[in-house]
């Protein structure tokens, strides 16, 4: 363990040697519980265990510092993600306040420099690190060893198999016609676990796309086997259901569809978790945030221990008066705000812009707060209690990380791929028309395409803020239109239209773990930075580069 602990330690001092000529970046190694202090008992185990989800949550998670405003462990994907899909526009005064905005239009720099590639990048492993840090202490192969500590070790194999998950989906690279991904196709990240040398480290090279499933099925395995004899108090840590949840979405990114449908549908089973009401979802105090019957996996932010600015609820929510939120203001596009039928009650998730003529909306704050908003601004996450002033009290929300709606959908879109269309066009319409859309009806019937993007286009709305639907986009490369006849993109920089994917939906890697690790060099993704500069022609794509 001492060597491992070497390892992200070489990563930390790395970042110090960075040739950044706009920022000096530095990572620091953190206070994670080392092997050492984790010790053997249960109890000690279960404390380090418990650390992991409550790191999920802490602002400026990687710098320790105030030093970028999107540094929010795992929030900052609910968001970042939200962005890049172009679902996300920031409507208030100064779009510029919008710290996630080159997510959305890689106007400035996204590139290798960047934060864009450093704190995901860093986050992510971090995450890799806490899991290591809980398998490497345990003997699995021990009959001295009780089933509650082995079953501590696979709720952390469970976590490092979604961070891996994660890691691949962000940076594995996409064909697209604004940047040459050729030389790097199929290329994942490299694999750091709890066995990894130091001498590893500095030579770790990128392992395949087949390689990387094979490892994340190996430990959701073991998370299956160990999880199969104990079970965690509550959602913050993954139970069984969150391991078939997870393998759902991991084949659905391979595209392995009769066993995404055959996990999806597992997980909805060991769940027993059933989708957020309209009363949840509307419910001025709780909606949002607070975890319910349908959240399967969910972190929680500690009043005690939170950031005023870096945190979700100051990001996200259209009613906080602290954070960024009351500058940005941020609001769903109009095409897909358009898309919600009016008998979908979602669709009071957002602001029309006939306000109270079109819905009385249940809201913390007044009527006039509601009438001089934007049009299309988000009600979806709510200040804890209602208290929209004090961020200590509302900010102190919880924020989902896996849903069983998730499930239904993968499950909807993944039993049309396996070759039954009419039986995905069957689970889909369940699923609007009990828990969403009484009028809903699917009318992409005759194409698996069709269908798809349909699907996508309801996780779009399901997850909005969320981030969710980002893997299904990448992977389904519906093209993305934000110039169009009266969108509301909010400037220029936002107005682009991309064929099949944007090309920073490919992460960069950053430049201070190419310094290090010699493996990466000359194998990064291409930088996407102004690769695309709005405004695109209306309506239409912007060309290709390649």
């Amino acid at each position: 363990m001492k060597t491992l602990n070497k390892i992200y330690a070489v990563m930390a001092l790395s970042a110090a040697f960075s040739l950044t000529s706009c920022i000096e970046e530095t990572f620091p190694e953190g206070s994670t519980a080392t092997a050492e202090q984790v010790g053997a008992s249960a109890a000690a185990l279960e404390g380090s265990l418990n650390g992991i989800p409550a790191q999920m949550s802490l602002g400026y998670y990687v710098y320790e510092r105030q030093e970028h405003e999107t540094d929010m462990a795992y929030p900052q994907f609910c968001i970042a993600q939200t962005e890049m899909l172009g679902d996300m526009y920031p409507l208030g005064s100064n779009s510029g306040y919008d710290w996630y905005r080159n997510y959305n239009t890689f106007a400035a720099n996204v590139g290798e420099t960047s934060y864009f590639a450093y704190l995901p990048w860093f986050t992510l492993y971090r995450f890799v690190k806490a899991a290591n840090d809980v398998i490497s202490t345990i003997d699995f192969e021990s009959d001295a060893v009780n089933d509650a500590i082995k079953g501590m070790g696979g709720a952390a194999y469970a976590m490092r198999a979604f961070d891996y998950y994660m890691l691949t989906v962000l940076f594995e690279p996409v064909e697209n016609i604004y940047t040459d991904v050729s030389k790097v196709k199929g290329l994942t990240v490299p694999i750091v676990s709890e066995n990894t040398t130091t001498e590893q480290a500095k030579s770790n090279p990128r392992v395949s796309h087949e390689e990387m499933m094979k490892f994340i099925h190996s430990d959701l395995d073991k998370a299956e086997q160990y999880l199969s004899k104990w079970s965690p108090k509550d959602g913050h840590l993954p139970n069984l259901a969150v391991v078939y949840g997870i393998r759902a979405k991991v084949y659905l990114w391979d595209e392995d569809y009769a066993n995404a449908a055959k996990y999806a549908r597992m997980a909805i089973d060991a769940s027993k978790a059933t989708p957020v009401t309209a009363s949840q979802w509307e419910d001025p105090t709780s909606g949002f945030c607070v975890a319910n019957q349908a959240w399967m996996w969910y972190i929680s932010y500690d009043a005690e221990n939170m950031r005023n600015l870096a945190n979700f609820t100051g990001w996200i929510s259209g009613e906080a008066d602290w954070g960024y939120s009351s500058l940005t203001r941020p609001s769903i596009d109009k095409s897909l705000f358009d898309k919600i039928g009016d008998t979908d009650f979602r669709k009071t998730t957002f602001l029309h812009p006939d306000k109270y003529d079109y819905y009385d909306y249940k809201t913390c704050r007044d009527r006039q707060y509601i009438e001089e908003a934007p049009a299309c601004l988000s009600l979806k996450f709510r200040c804890k209690g209602g208290d929209w002033e004090n961020y200590a009290t509302g900010g102190a929300v919880d924020v989902p990380i896996m849903r069983v709606e998730e499930m239904m959908l993968i499950e909807a879109e993944a039993k049309a791929a396996a070759g039954d269309l009419a039986g995905g066009v069957a689970l889909l319409n369940s699923f609007m028309q009990n828990y969403r859309d009484p009028n809903y009806n699917c009318k992409a019937t005759d194409n698996l395409r069709d269908f798809q993007l349909e699907v996508l286009t309801q996780m779009r709305i399901e997850f909005w803020g969320e981030g969710n639907a980002f893997p299904s986009a990448k992977r389904l490369k519906p093209g993305v239109m934000q110039n169009y006849d009266g969108t509301n993109a909010p400037a220029n920089i936002f107005k682009i239209n991309c064929a099949g994917i944007k090309p920073n939906w490919n992460l960069v890697i950053p430049i201070s773990e190419l310094n290090n690790n010699k493996a990466l060099q000359g194998w990064n993704n291409p930088n996407p930075s102004q690769t695309v500069t709005g405004p695109s022609p209306v309506g239409q794509y912007a060309p290709g580069n390649n």
